[in-house]
């Protein structure tokens, strides 16, 4: 069953994202956690499930909840279009849960909030090094567009 996170859900959502940056602790970005992580993470998700420009939907089986993604309403430049998208982002399934369609299912429940809000388009990062997550949002439709680079000022 998919429906959209409260706050009763917190300390599960919490759990979700931060299992997700715990799986890439090479990465260059999400590797970097920071020892108060948990804390800093609670007060933040905290502020994003009850904002009203974005939702994290969560996959439950029974009375766990296995899978997380999370949309915003996001502004474009005032210079390109379309004015507004829906970025998605903290895509989790926990890995016992995995090549079930969680992912695919999490999705179209994306799909139709964008819709309802009127936009037309979709955006995420995933990790460059992950080759099963670029086969899944090359599945689901999405095309890489653009790279995020990194250079470390000594």
């Amino acid at each position: 069953m998919i429906r959209q996170a409260t706050l009763r859900d917190l300390d599960a959502v919490v759990a979700l994202r931060l299992a997700l940056l715990r799986e890439h602790p090479e990465h260059p970005l999400y590797g970097r956690l920071r020892p108060d992580a948990e804390e800093r993470a609670r007060d933040l998700y905290a502020q994003q499930l009850q904002s009203t420009n974005e939702a994290v939907f969560v996959f439950c089986e029974r009375d766990d909840i296995i899978g997380i993604l999370r949309c915003v309403e996001s502004l474009n430049s005032p210079l390109l279009d379309p004015p507004k998208y829906c970025y998605v982002s903290s895509v989790y399934v926990i890995p016992r849960a995995r090549r079930r369609g969680i992912l695919r299912a999490l999705f179209a429940r994306a799909v139709d909030w964008a819709k309802h809000r009127g936009l037309d388009e979709m955006r995420l990062h995933n990790v460059s090094t992950n080759p099963l997550a670029s086969r899944a949002w090359d599945a689901l439709g999405f095309g890489i567009v653009e790279h995020v680079r990194v250079r470390t000022l000594a």
